[in-house]
């Protein structure tokens, strides 16, 4: 299915849609960070150097934007150590239905109460 699914939308642009199969973020981050404890090791960077940009650049993920809107079908809501990082700034929807019935009907609704959010990436309402 997967594959399928990476055939006919290869030619797609502007919206990105990752599956993660096997996945932990707090795993992820410490492997980020041993990756770059041995970069300063070796002298390639300082810490004045480490930013959040700069961090985010020894994650799995660094060539992936992180998600506008992330999904949680299977009725908890939680993260449940699923891209602690990347969803700093990221709106969640849970709906009531499950992964089984989640059709494009159900997509439509969630894409729809996204765009009434109000996205402050971590300002103040009216900034």
């Amino acid at each position: 299915s997967i594959e399928r699914l990476e055939e006919v939308s290869a030619a797609n642009t502007g919206l990105n849609f990752q599956i993660a199969l096997n996945y932990g973020s707090r795993d992820e981050m410490m492997r980020a960070v041993k990756r770059l404890m041995s970069d300063y090791d070796k002298g390639a960077i300082t810490q004045e150097q480490l930013t959040e940009k700069v961090f985010s650049g020894y994650l799995d993920t660094c060539d992936i934007p992180d998600p506008d809107l992330l999904i949680r079908t299977s009725g908890e809501e939680r993260l449940s150590n699923f891209l602690l990082w990347q969803c700093a700034y990221t709106e969640f929807y849970f709906p009531e239905v499950l992964w089984p019935d989640f059709d494009k009907n159900e997509l439509k609704k969630a894409v729809e109460e996204y765009t009434r959010r109000d996205r402050r990436y971590g300002g103040i309402k009216g900034e």
